[in-house]
């Protein structure tokens, strides 16, 4: 007899499930950078276009493919044609690939919360150099925060092909990661089930403290008004259509076969068309609301750094033309320093140290990803009152949105895994799930050696874009023109009782697959045109450094 299939116990799980599951870092550490890069308020524009003939189309898609065939990836896809179930297949392996380095930022956040206890932070001083005559080199030249990251936590070797040995402290953050997902998984939907409320929930009460603290910070109204004083011209740059589009794609986790698991859970009459609405509005409007506490916290630390530069400038001119103190001030400083150039003949011995503030400058510095959480955001923790505290919330965040990622990475692969009778008749789920992240910490130990977080950044940068794509674009293929989409739309109708409109048939059938040819084809280019994988190297010993 046949066991019935797991479902979760409620519709509000699973679209928690998928909320936890979309909404994940790169809400937090990639949105608000393509803002910045890209216009503002005017990259709003495209992002939220994207939204309509992309995003909710495409995700609709895959919710209403893992309800109809109640299968992971591989069964679903075989389900519509023996042909095609190396689809599945290949997001069975992509999702196994995300998940073997993915785990490291979990491991990273742990580490950082660990040593959010600390008074002071470990990050907001250098350390002293061998011989305790003054502080390490390497960190004057770069700044405490760089030197944390780089220097601490990575211990990072000058290039990949030094790739040194693992980092037994991050070894362990990474085992105690992967310890923490393999208990979220341990009993499939029941367990994941629960553990969702606080991965989606979570992160938002976070978000929300953050923002009222953020609102409060000297400065915090110059990062806001840089993140919404739009930039038109943009909307004339076709890379932040790309960007927006590629933003869209990756955030709702498209391809990997995270959300066909997550639906195949689901009662058959579930309305997923709403569900799919909800859950891509929420997740675009998590973006937005990230970026303006991103921004308000990035205007305080762009204004500490430029008041920190002022500061030091006028203590520069007053004691090297022996001013009065307090005659120098932010308002007539170029008044003065253009009086002493033509005063004073040895005010070009003082010229080279007159370092040049600009807020604008310190506004326009564009950071993502792990430059954003851990190095920048820790810089302008470190200068917070109670910093402690808020380095703990923002860490814990950090661990919630991961972990929440993790658990649909997993399910990608596991809901297949179990799905099999071949292996599920020999291993019950809580050894699969054990055997599929003790190979995934195993493998992923290669990111915490020395030259780790150089093959984060390429795995991160190459090894999914291309195929997720090619992906998404055999599954519109598939469900339109290979299972056809008349009867696709006549089962919805049998699962959910609803008809499906104009829209959604317009958006699969012919703008959304046209969307991601195009998309191919930019990436295709891009990474023919560069040539060789490309990462930025942390070595001391370079001129310029840093940079």
């Amino acid at each position: 007899m046949e066991k019935a299939r797991p479902l979760w116990a409620n519709p509000l799980q699973f679209v928690f499930a998928c909320i936890s599951y979309a909404v994940g870092l790169g809400n937090v550490w990639r949105f608000p950078y393509l803002c910045q890069m890209y216009g503002g308020g005017s990259f709003l524009v495209p992002y939220i276009i994207m939204l309509v003939v992309e995003g909710m189309p495409l995700l609709y898609l895959e919710l209403a493919v893992g309800q109809r065939m109640r299968q992971g990836s591989i069964g679903a896809w075989r389900t519509i044609s023996p042909y095609l179930g190396g689809v599945g297949l290949a997001s069975v392996v992509v999702s196994f690939f995300l998940s073997t380095y993915y785990n490291i930022i979990n491991a990273w956040a742990f580490w950082y919360l660990f040593h959010s206890f600390q008074d002071p932070l470990p990050w907001s001083v250098c350390p002293l150099n061998g011989n305790r005559t003054g502080y390490d080199e390497e960190c004057e030249k770069a700044s405490s925060t760089q030197y944390f990251w780089y220097r601490k936590t990575l211990n990072i070797s000058p290039s990949i092909q030094d790739s040194g040995g693992v980092q037994w402290e991050q070894g362990l953050c990474l085992l105690l990661a992967w310890l923490v997902v393999y208990l979220c998984i341990l009993r499939g939907t029941e367990s994941t089930g629960k553990v969702v409320y606080f991965t989606a929930l979570l992160p938002y009460c976070v978000l929300i403290i953050y923002l009222v603290r953020g609102l409060t910070l000297h400065g915090a109204t110059n990062g806001l008004a840089y993140m919404f004083t739009p930039k038109l011209e943009q909307l004339a740059n076709p890379k932040a259509w790309i960007n927006a589009a590629t933003q869209i794609f990756f955030s709702l986790g498209l391809g990997f076969g995270s959300l066909i698991a997550f639906a195949s859970y689901n009662q058959p009459s579930t309305d997923c068309q709403k569900h799919a609405i909800i859950v891509s509005l929420i997740n675009s409007s998590t973006s937005i609301f990230a970026s303006v506490v991103t921004f308000s916290i990035y205007g305080f630390k762009a204004t500490f750094n430029y008041e920190s530069c002022l500061n030091k400038v006028i203590l520069l001119l007053t004691n090297s033309f022996d001013l009065e103190d307090g005659f120098l001030t932010a308002s007539n400083l170029e008044q003065v320093k253009g009086y002493l150039a033509s005063a004073f003949p040895g005010y070009s011995e003082v010229l080279p140290q007159i370092r040049n503030c600009s807020l604008e400058s310190e506004l326009a510095t564009a950071v993502q990803g792990t430059g954003l959480s851990f190095i920048v955001y820790t810089e302008a923790i470190k200068n917070m009152a109670a910093s402690q505290l808020w380095s703990v919330l923002y860490f814990f965040m950090l661990l919630m949105l991961g972990i929440g990622s993790m658990l649909g990475n997993t399910a990608a692969i596991l809901t297949p895994l179990t799905d099999s009778k071949v292996i599920s008749s020999h291993l019950p789920k809580e050894a699969i799930s054990g055997l599929v992240c003790l190979v995934n910490c195993v493998i992923g130990l290669v990111f915490t050696m020395e030259a780790g977080n150089y093959w984060f950044d390429i795995f991160n940068d190459y090894a999914a874009t291309l195929p997720l794509l090619l992906i998404v674009l055999v599954e519109i293929v598939a469900v339109c023109y290979v299972f056809g989409l008349r009867r696709f739309e006549s089962d919805l109708k049998a699962m959910t009782g609803r008809t499906l409109n104009w829209y959604w048939k317009a958006m699969w059938a012919g703008v959304s697959p046209l969307l991601i040819i195009s998309l191919f084809v930019f990436y295709l280019s891009d990474y023919i045109l560069t040539g060789t994988l490309q990462y930025q190297a942390w070595d001391a010993s370079q001129d310029g450094w840093p940079r």
